[in-house]
């Protein structure tokens, strides 16, 4: 495999970054978005040719150094590539959907004065993302993953004129430090073990590492706690209970980057890396355990939250957590495989209906709510069917792609039987009732029912720019949106619709993976699972009689009978379960504890250490004290230079007799 084009991969979208962030105003937009489109355009071409030359053309992995940065103490710091079926696979899901963005941008952006800044930042996102998916060591795995939480920032905060965009891209920074810190001592703690910071010397490491145990908390298995905090780093960047809170408030990005980041790049990280990292993991239950249940409660939980919001993006960022903890049971139960194959079918389907709510948002004139819109199928029929695509994926509706990927997580986690494993079982099952749930009541709400837009003014919805923003008084009406809004869509629907019935066998119960995962064999419950795979036609029509596909019709049922059948039964159990209601607003009360005991305590704790330390200690005794000191020193010391003679005379004559009684005495 040609090392030069494998570096070209990267740096197609950083050098049209740079073009872009640094000449975009004098060359223009059209160079601008042109120049972005191309370089990701070539990194996705090139990504398919690495991935052809890996599946069909018989190439061998490539695991090697590409530059040295730095040799400290022996110990070799480098830009080095591992690229093997997991990564090219993460490759070419991560370049595909940022094309579909770059394009989809064109159409969204098209308004805003931030438009060349913006290419520049997504491209700059694309090149994180790749490098770190590409990392063959934890210098460059840390790179990527601290630059992807950089742009982030950046990107959330793309309206930084807003206050809450401010808020919400500084809420996800301060959040991912804190899981970040967790996965700084993982690597740490594997670097003090091998002396190195290659996966090679990791992976070989880890069954001696399981053997040891560290004299911290009375005695831990060293293995259990590096992968504990390492996994701490993936709950901060997959979003997971409970450094999940950036998320939904990282809405108040545009919507082709709140696409970006919950699709393919970002909040995939956490997931690629545990994966990865399966060499280690496989050598201890109790992390797998802890991984387990927290992915679990993720899936369940946070998609109640989807069923009450009324903000058409949020309700799909609350299905991204969910389906994140699908992603991460998958894990915890060892099924790396079906996690990452998961994480492909959801990369098109997510990234389609974050793409069909940016296009209702236009459509809408800017309008995000849910209850002010109602009958656009009518107006918008590209987006009402391929948004209804990605929705039926989403359920997990047999013969969609997402029905093959998902199923299999839920059966996955059936058959474990590591701690909280029934725990978990359940959850991911209920997931499927809640998860139909909210998504046909977007659905219904959005694209069917009553014109519940006559009813309001238009104009005023979150993701105001351009010259639509400030106006808007009366009734606008709803319109499809431009081809490269609308082209896009399709391209991603295809894949949401096709993809899992083409690749279940291959990917999931075949050896796509390879050596790129490591499972052991009393572990391997998707090697059990592969034993009953007859083929995707005959895995779909079993799909009909399971258990899920039930509950996600129940949640077909309940949200047409709450949406457009009977919604006053909505306003009335709204009222009889008011304090599950008013649990399900406060979000669990995560944000309300985080703000009002945590970020308290250390405002608290910050104003104290400045009066203790920097006013008392610092200023006080030590800076301010030491001044005077000298000063009283000096008002001492001074008085023996008086400038009389006669006190000169005086202190001559008694250093005179002190210095004749010391010579008598000493005679």
């Amino acid at each position: 495999m040609n090392p030069h084009l494998l570096i070209a991969i990267p740096l197609a979208p950083l050098i049209a970054a740079v073009i872009a962030g640094l000449f975009g105003n004098r060359i223009g937009r059209i160079a601008s978005h042109t120049i972005t489109i191309a370089g990701v355009a070539l990194a996705c071409a090139l990504s398919l040719y690495v991935l052809k030359q890996l599946y069909w053309g018989g190439a061998s992995e490539f695991n090697g150094p590409v530059y040295t940065w730095l040799v400290s103490d022996g110990v070799h710091i480098q830009v080095g590539f591992l690229i093997d079926r997991l990564t090219v696979l993460m490759m070419s899901v991560v370049t595909f959907v940022s094309l579909c963005v770059h394009v989809y941008t064109i159409g969204y952006m098209s308004d805003d004065p931030g438009y060349t800044r913006f290419f520049s930042y997504i491209s700059l996102f694309t090149f994180a993302m790749l490098m770190l998916v590409m990392a063959n060591n934890f210098m460059q795995l840390f790179f990527g993953w601290e630059a992807v939480g950089v742009v982030s920032y950046l990107l959330i905060g793309f309206w930084y004129t807003r206050p809450s965009a401010i808020f919400a891209n500084m809420k996800a920074f301060i959040v991912n430090r804190v899981g970040d810190f967790g996965f700084v001592i993982g690597i740490a703690a594997l670097f003090s073990f091998t002396h190195s910071l290659s996966y090679t010397s990791a992976f070989a490491a880890a069954p001696q590492l399981a053997q040891q145990t560290l004299p911290v908390f009375g005695g831990v298995n060293a293995l259990t706690l590096i992968c504990v905090c390492l996994f701490i780093g993936a709950m901060g960047k997959s979003a997971q209970v409970p450094l999940h809170v950036w998320l939904p408030d990282s809405m108040e990005g545009p919507t082709p980057i709140s696409a970006l980041i919950h699709a393919a790049t970002m909040v995939t990280a956490g997931i690629f890396m545990v994966a990865r990292m399966s060499p280690l993991f496989e050598h201890s239950d109790a992390a797998l355990s802890f991984v387990l249940v927290i992915g679990a409660t993720t899936a369940f939980f946070m998609g109640l939250l989807g069923v009450v919001n009324n903000d058409i993006k949020r309700v799909i960022a609350y299905s991204t957590l969910s389906q994140l903890g699908y992603m991460t049971a998958a894990l915890g139960a060892s099924a790396y495989s079906a996690a990452i194959y998961h994480l492909m079918t959801h990369a098109f389907f997510k990234a389609l209906l974050f793409l069909a709510a940016g296009s209702v948002i236009i459509g809408m004139h800017h309008e995000q709510d849910m209850r002010k819109m109602g009958g656009l199928a009518k107006y918008m029929p590209i987006t009402a069917i391929t948004c209804w695509v990605g929705g039926l994926a989403l359920v997990a509706t047999p013969f969609f792609s997402g029905f093959y990927s998902k199923d299999a997580i839920i059966e996955a986690v059936g058959m474990t039987h590591r701690w909280g494993a029934t725990y978990a079982y359940w959850c991911v099952l209920l997931g499927s009732f809640v998860t139909s749930l909210y998504t046909f009541r977007l659905l219904f709400m959005t694209f069917h029912g009553e014109e519940r837009f006559r009813h309001t003014q238009a104009g005023h919805g979150h993701e105001a720019h351009g010259h639509d923003a400030h106006g808007g008084h009366g009734v606008h009406e709803p319109h499809e949106s431009p081809w490269v809004v609308t082209l896009p869509l399709i391209a991603l629907a295809i894949p949401s619709l096709l993809i899992g019935y083409f690749t279940v066998g291959k990917v999931l119960y075949g050896s796509y993976f390879g050596s790129a995962i490591e499972v052991l064999p009393s572990h391997d419950v998707i090697a059990h699972m592969a034993a009953d795979y007859h083929g995707p036609i005959e895995l779909a029509l079993r799909g009909f009689l399971g258990a899920p596909f039930w509950l996600a019709l129940a949640g077909l049922f309940t949200a047409w009978l709450f949406v457009l059948k009977r919604p006053d039964l909505a306003d009335a159990a709204a009222v009889k379960f008011a304090w599950l209601k008013r649990i399900l607003d406060q979000k669990f009360y995560f944000d309300w504890f985080n703000e009002q005991v945590i970020a308290r305590l250390s405002r608290a704790l910050g104003t104290g250490l400045w009066k203790a330390g920097d006013q008392t200690l610092i200023d006080g005794a030590l800076v301010n004290g030491t001044a005077a000191s000298v000063g009283w020193f000096g008002g001492v010391v001074r008085r023996v230079q008086s400038g009389y003679l006669y006190s000169y005379a005086f202190w001559i004559v008694i250093g005179l007799a002190a210095l004749l009684g010391w010579f008598l005495v000493h005679a």
